[in-house]
C-alpha cells in the first residue's frame, strides 16, 4: 500500500495578518459565545482547494504542474464577516469572493483534476475556520465584525496536514 500525504492548497497568512485574526476572534468572545477551541494562530489560512489523501509519489508532480500555471495576478480580500457552519462545528471569519480569487480556484481545481485527485464540487466559500467544536446549534447570534481585514494576496501554498503537529508548508508560489 502506498503512502499518502493529506494535502490542501491555501492562501497562507503572514504574522500580522494572523495576529489581526486572533485579535478579531477575542474580541468577538466567540469561544465565550459558541463553546469549542480556538484554531491555533500558526494553522490559520484561507483553502483553496482541499485534495485530500495524496500518493507520496505524486506530490512532485503535483508541485511541477501547479508551478507551470499562471495564476490569475494578485487580488485583495476583504474578511468582513463572521460565520458559521453548523453541520461541522466550526466559527469563521469570510469574505466575499472575487473574480481573481475565483479564477485562482478554478486554476488549482484544474490541476487536481488533471492529476487525477477527486475534488469536492461545492462552491468555494472563502473563510478562515477560527473555533472549532463550536455547539452543534449556536443559541447566540453571530457578532458584527467590528472592523474587516484586507489580505492583499501575493501568493499561494501547498500545505500538508500532519495529526497532532502544525500545518508544514511544502511549497509556495507567487500570484503575480
Amino acid at each position: 500500500m502506498s503512502a499518502t500525504r493529506r494535502l490542501f492548497l491555501a492562501l497562507w497568512p503572514d504574522t500580522a495578518l494572523r495576529a489581526a485574526m486572533v485579535e478579531r476572534t477575542e474580541r468577538a468572545r466567540l469561544v465565550r459565545e459558541f463553546g469549542g477551541r480556538r484554531v491555533p494562530a500558526h494553522n490559520l489560512h484561507l483553502t483553496l482547494v482541499f485534495l485530500g489523501n495524496v500518493a507520496a509519489e505524486r506530490v512532485d508532480a503535483l508541485i511541477d504542474e501547479v508551478g507551470q500555471s499562471t495564476p490569475p495576478g494578485p487580488f485583495t480580500l476583504r474578511l468582513d464577516r463572521f460565520g458559521t457552519f453548523p453541520p461541522a462545528r466550526v466559527a469563521w471569519l469570510g469574505a466575499a469572493p472575487v473574480p481573481a480569487a475565483l479564477a485562482l480556484v478554478e486554476m488549482l481545481i484544474g490541476v487536481a483534476c488533471r492529476q487525477g485527485l477527486r475534488i469536492d464540487a461545492r462552491s468555494w466559500r472563502p473563510h478562515v475556520t477560527l473555533v472549532r467544536g463550536i455547539d452543534a446549534r449556536p443559541s447566540g447570534l453571530l457578532p458584527a465584525l467590528d472592523e474587516p481585514i484586507d489580505w492583499a494576496v501575493r501568493d499561494f501554498a501547498l500545505i500538508e496536514s500532519i495529526p497532532g503537529r502544525p500545518y508544514q508548508v511544502l511549497r509556495t508560489w507567487p500570484v503575480e
